[in-house]
C-alpha cells in the first residue's frame, strides 16, 4: 500500500494525468468507467468547497488515490471519487447504480452514513468502543471502512480553514475511533498515518521534538533500517537459518506514546527501530536469537521469553534489545511464521495487547476472520470479491443503534424498540406506549436495525401486556426483556393472578375445541403443579403461555381407565359381592378391593391387583389391555391377586 501517495495539486489537472499518477493500472474498460466517474464529479462538485476549503474535486481524487494504494479495485476508487455527492445532497441512489452498479451505490451511502456517525462524541466509559464496533457492524461491504479511514487521512493532511478547536477534536476522535479500527483490521500504514497527524495536532511541541531527535528524515531511516536488516539477514543465512526479516522505523506516535506509558525520556527507550525474525520452528527461533546475539551486544536485562511463558492472550514471541553497530539499541522480536499470524490474525487479538480494554470474544473473533479475509484478498486474489461475498454473515447477530443523546445501545438481532426500552431502564419499558425510529412512528414489534436512533414514548398509566410474552406475536427478541415482563406479572396480586389465569385457560380450552374432557384440575396435576390456583397463577404471571398450553392439551391422550370399577369397593369377609370376597391380594386378605369395569374379571380368570391412588386397590384380569398397555412408571403399581376360592 502506496499510503505516501498524493495526487497532483493542481485543479485543472486531467483526467489522463490523474490516471497516470496512480500506484496501480486498469483496462480499458476500467479506465472508461473510471472517466465516467470523474466527470460526474467534475460536473456535480463544480467549484464547491468541503469545510476545511479543500475542493470536493480535489478531495475525492486524494481520497481514490489513497484507496488505489490498497488494491486496483475499480468500485472503490468510484466511490472514492464520488463519496461528497451524500454532503451536496445530489446523491441519487437508482441513478448511480445504474450507470455504475449497485456496489459503487452502496459503498457512497455506507460511507455517508458513517461519516454522519463519527460526528457523535461519545463520553461515558465504553461507548467509544461501541461505537467501533457499530461502524463495522454498519459496514456491510468492509471497504465502506476505508473509504471512511481515507477521508479522515485526507481531512487531517488538509485542515485548511478548521478552528484550533474543530481540529483538536478531529484528532482526539481519529485516535479514540479511527486508529482502533484501522490497527484491527490490520491497515497498518493508515494506522501510523492517522496517530502521527493527529499527535501533531494535539501535542504539537512533543511531536516536533520527536521528530527532531529522530535526527532523520523519515527516508534515511528506512535505509538505516534496510541496512541492519541485510546484515542480521547475512547471519542468519550463514548460520543455516531461513528466516524472513521484517523492519522498520518506530512512528512518532509509537514513540510518544511508549515514552508516556513507561514514564521514560525518549534516551531511555530501546526500540526506536525494531525487527521481527520469522523462522519455521519454535527451535529456530532460540538459534536465530544465538546468532543476532553474537552479532550485537544484548542488554541482558531487556529479554523476555513470551514463547516458554506466553502472555494472558496467547501471544508468543522472543524480546530482545540489542546495541547496534552505530552504539544505538535496537529492538528485535523472534517468532515462527504460526506465531505471527496468530498475533496478527488470530483469535488471541495481538489488538488488544496494543489497545488495553474489556474482552468480547465473540466480537474478536470476527475481526479476527475479517482479517483472515482481508490478508487472502490482498494477497491471493488482489481484490475484495471474498470480502463482498461473505459482507452480511459478519456480525448478523448483534445491532447497534442509537439513544436520542447519541449514545450506542448493544442488541440482539431482531430487537424491537421494545427490548431498547427495557435495556435503558425496567421502567421504562414498563411504561412503554410508543417509539419512534428515525423520526417516524413504528409499532413495538418493528425490527431495529444498526444505525437506527430510537426514541420511547411513555406513559404513566402504561404497563405490560401479556401478548409481550408470546414469541409468536414478535414484541421481545431478548431474553434479558422477557424475564423483566414476567417478573413484573409476577408481582402483581396473587389472586388477580388466579382469575386472569382461568381466563386465559379457559380461552385456550375452547379454542382447542369444547370436546376436550380433561379438567382444569388435571391439566395442573399433568403441568406438575401442586394446586390448580398455582397452576392459574403462573399463567396470569406469564410464566405459563399459551403456547405451553397448547402443548400441554396436545400430549394429553386418553390414558387407560384401570381405577373404575363395577361394584363399590369393599373390605375383605365383610360385604360386597361373592368374588370380591374371594380375592387375596399379595397374600394379604381383608384389604380394600374393586373389580375394574373395563374387563370385569370372573373367579374362572386370571388376575392382578393395581394400586390407585384414591381407591384401594382395582382388580382387572391379567390379560387385561389397558394393563398391557401401561408405562413402565405405573406397572410399578401392579400388585400379585388371586382368588381365594374357585366356588
Amino acid at each position: 500500500m502506496d499510503i505516501a501517495y498524493q495526487n497532483p495539486a493542481a485543479t485543472n489537472a486531467t483526467f489522463t494525468q490523474w490516471l497516470q499518477s496512480l500506484p496501480c493500472a486498469f483496462d480499458t474498460e476500467a479506465q472508461g468507467v473510471l472517466q465516467h466517474a470523474w466527470e460526474m464529479a467534475h460536473a456535480v462538485y463544480g467549484a464547491g468547497e468541503r469545510n476545511t476549503g479543500m475542493t470536493y474535486c480535489m478531495h475525492g481524487r486524494a481520497v481514490a488515490g489513497l484507496l488505489a494504494g490498497m488494491s486496483p479495485d475499480r468500485d472503490i476508487l468510484i466511490a472514492g471519487l464520488l463519496h461528497g455527492l451524500p454532503h451536496l445532497q445530489a446523491f441519487e441512489r437508482r441513478q448511480l447504480a445504474g450507470e455504475f452498479g449497485t456496489a459503487v451505490a452502496e459503498l457512497i451511502d455506507g460511507a455517508a452514513k458513517i461519516d454522519a456517525l463519527s460526528r457523535l462524541d461519545p463520553k461515558r466509559e465504553g461507548q467509544v468502543e461501541a461505537l467501533r464496533k457499530m461502524l463495522l457492524a454498519m459496514a456491510r461491504d468492509i471497504r465502506v471502512v476505508f473509504i471512511a479511514l481515507a477521508v479522515r487521512l485526507v481531512d487531517l493532511r488538509h485542515p485548511g480553514q478548521l478552528s484550533a478547536t474543530a481540529l483538536r477534536h478531529m484528532a482526539r476522535q481519529t485516535l479514540d475511533l479511527y486508529t482502533p479500527l484501522a490497527n484491527r483490521l490490520g491497515i497498518g500504514e493508515f494506522k501510523w498515518a492517522l496517530q502521527d497527524l493527529s499527535l501533531r495536532i494535539l501535542e504539537p511541541d512533543s511531536y516536533h521534538r520527536i521528530a527532531q531527535l529522530l535526527a532523520a528524515r523519515r527516508t534515511e531511516r528506512e535505509d538505516e533500517i534496510e541496512m541492519l536488516r541485510r546484515r542480521m539477514a547475512a547471519a542468519l543465512h550463514a548460520a543455516g537459518i531461513q528466516a524472513e526479516i521484517l523492519g522498520r522505523p518506530k512512528h512518532i506516535y509509537s514513540i510518544w506514546s511508549k515514552m508516556q506509558q513507561k514514564g521514560l525520556d525518549f534516551d531511555g527507550l530501546f526500540d526506536i527501530r525494531a525487527f521481527r525474525v520469522l523462522v519455521d520452528t519454535v527451535t529456530q527461533c532460540y538459534e536465530a536469537l544465538t546468532v543476532i546475539h553474537e552479532l550485537w551486544t544484548p542488554l541482558t536485562a531487556e529479554y523476555t521469553d513470551y514463547i516458554a511463558a506466553p502472555k494472558a492472550n496467547n501471544y508468543r514471541s522472543l524480546h530482545t534489545v540489542v546495541r547496534g553497530p552505530d552504539g544505538r539499541n535496537l529492538e528485535v522480536q523472534l517468532r515462527t511464521h504460526e506465531m505471527h499470524e496468530q498475533a496478527e490474525l488470530g483469535v488471541s487479538a495481538h489488538w488488544r495487547y496494543k489497545e488495553g480494554g474489556r474482552h468480547d470474544a465473540s466480537f474478536d473473533a470476527k475481526v479476527a476472520w475479517l482479517r483472515e479475509l482481508l490478508h487472502w484478498a490482498q494477497t491471493e486474489a488482489g481484490e475484495y470479491d471474498p470480502i463482498e461475498r461473505h459482507r452480511t454473515e459478519l456480525f448478523e447477530d448483534r445491532v447497534y443503534v442509537l439513544t436520542p443523546q447519541g449514545d450506542v445501545i448493544d442488541l440482539p438481532r431482531g430487537a424491537t424498540p421494545l427490548d431498547f426500552a427495557y435495556h435503558i431502564h425496567t421502567q421504562i419499558g414498563h411504561h412503554c406506549r410508543g417509539a419512534r425510529v428515525n423520526d417516524k412512528m413504528v409499532a413495538l414489534t418493528h425490527q431495529l436495525e444498526t444505525g437506527d436512533r430510537v426514541a420511547v414514548l411513555t406513559a404513566n398509566n402504561a404497563a405490560p401486556s401479556r401478548d409481550w410474552l408470546n414469541p409468536e406475536l414478535g414484541y421481545l427478541a431478548g431474553s434479558r426483556a422477557r424475564a423483566r415482563v414476567r417478573a413484573w406479572f409476577r408481582s402483581r396480586d396473587f389472586d388477580r393472578n388466579v382469575a386472569d389465569g382461568r381466563t386465559q385457560l379457559e380461552r385456550e380450552l375452547r379454542r382447542h375445541g369444547g370436546e376436550r374432557t380433561l379438567r382444569m384440575e388435571e391439566l395442573a396435576r399433568h403441568a406438575d403443579f401442586a394446586t390448580l390456583n398455582e397452576f392459574l397463577a403462573a399463567i396470569g404471571r406469564g410464566e405459563f403461555t399459551a403456547t405451553q398450553i397448547a402443548h400441554l392439551l396436545c400430549r394429553q391422550q386418553p390414558r387407560p381407565r384401570i381405577e373404575t370399577a363395577a361394584e363399590p369397593a369393599t373390605r375383605h369377609g365383610t360385604t360386597g359381592s361373592r368374588a370380591s370376597r374371594q380375592v387375596i391380594i399379595d397374600g394379604v386378605d381383608n384389604l380394600v378391593t374393586r373389580l375394574a369395569g373395563c374387563c370385569q374379571p370372573d373367579t374362572k380368570d386370571a388376575i392382578i391387583g393395581y394400586i390407585t391412588r384414591h381407591d384401594g386397590i382395582a382388580v382387572h384380569r391379567s390379560d387385561c389391555a389397558n394393563v398391557r398397555r401401561l408405562d413402565p412408571e405405573a406397572r410399578a403399581r401392579l400388585i400379585r391377586a388371586a382368588w381365594a376360592t374357585t366356588a
